[in-house]
């Protein structure tokens, strides 16, 4: 399980062959590594926090965004999604701002308030921050592989032909 410590983007962890048990334990490794412990995780010189909860900030919350699906949105329940589970260590990689080409990084009036994107073009993957405190810090919402209606219709290059001026 600790071989997955060891993957780079853009490289897939490994956790076909793992139970459920060790599948979380090897997920939360990678997550652990690159966002609770990680003292920089910033975007732009804005610190990142997780989704609050009520006011709350709750990581458990985030790992569960990071690597689960809506699969009913009437009771908002989740499972566990395999693509963007095995993408979780690119989070930091885009967070970090490490590609250079084919990335675009756009922020966008949602109906729910305002989003920052991170979409990297050749490998159909976004982070999803959102500004707080007037734009001194970001919320880490979600990310996730584009599949699907999205990737067919294109979803990302459509915020990105309404994006507001200024990053937020």
């Amino acid at each position: 399980m600790a071989f997955n410590l060891l993957k780079k983007y853009n490289q897939l962890l490994d956790i076909g062959s793992f139970g459920e048990h060790q599948r979380t334990e090897s997920l939360y490794g990678v997550f652990y590594r690159d966002i609770v412990t990680n003292k920089s995780f910033s975007f732009r010189l804005k610190a990142i926090k997780p989704t609050p909860v009520d006011g709350a900030i709750k990581l458990g919350l985030l790992f569960k965004h990071l690597t689960t699906e809506v699969v009913d949105h009437d009771t908002k329940r989740r499972e566990f999604e395999r693509h963007r589970s095995i993408r979780l260590h690119w989070i930091k990689f885009h967070i970090e701002e490490r590609k250079k080409e084919n990335v675009l990084v756009f922020s966008v009036k949602e109906p729910e308030g305002i989003r920052t994107y991170i979409y990297d073009e050749v490998e159909k993957y976004v982070v999803v921050l959102e500004p707080l405190r007037q734009n001194e810090e970001y919320y880490l919402l979600s990310a996730y592989h584009i599949r699907g209606k999205d990737l067919k219709r294109d979803k990302f290059k459509s915020k990105y032909k309404r994006r507001l001026l200024e990053l937020h």
